[in-house]
């Protein structure tokens, strides 16, 4: 939330992504950016050219974004991720809202 106050709305999701792993380190959490996810297909890891945006200690995957509206394909997106790299738990932040409590969405996969 002190990335999107700072910076309001309006940007690309590249200032989001730096400032917020920045943010996050800053506090103590190992941030990896724009980890690259292969595609496992017939025993062979495959580069599809799937990134994450940011994975938070090497388990929550946050996936970010500057659009008018969540789409179904932004959680359908973020359900693969978790499926190809085993994880969990991942968010997806819009920054293109008012107020950043509406940008938050979580998913859990498996549950």
């Amino acid at each position: 939330m002190k990335v999107h106050s700072a910076l309001g709305c309006g940007l690309l999701e590249s200032a989001y992504e730096v400032c917020l792993a920045y943010e996050l380190e800053k506090n103590g959490l190992e941030v990896k950016r724009q980890v690259a996810l292969p595609v496992v297909y017939d025993g062979l890891k495959l580069d599809a050219g799937y990134r994450l945006d940011l994975l938070v200690g090497d388990c929550v995957i946050v996936e970010l974004k500057a659009v008018e509206k969540l789409a179904p394909i932004h959680t359908a997106q973020l359900l693969s991720y978790l499926k190809l790299s085993g994880h969990k738990l991942g968010f997806i932040l819009n920054f293109n809202v008012i107020h950043m409590r509406d940008g938050i969405k979580r998913i859990v996969n498996g549950l």
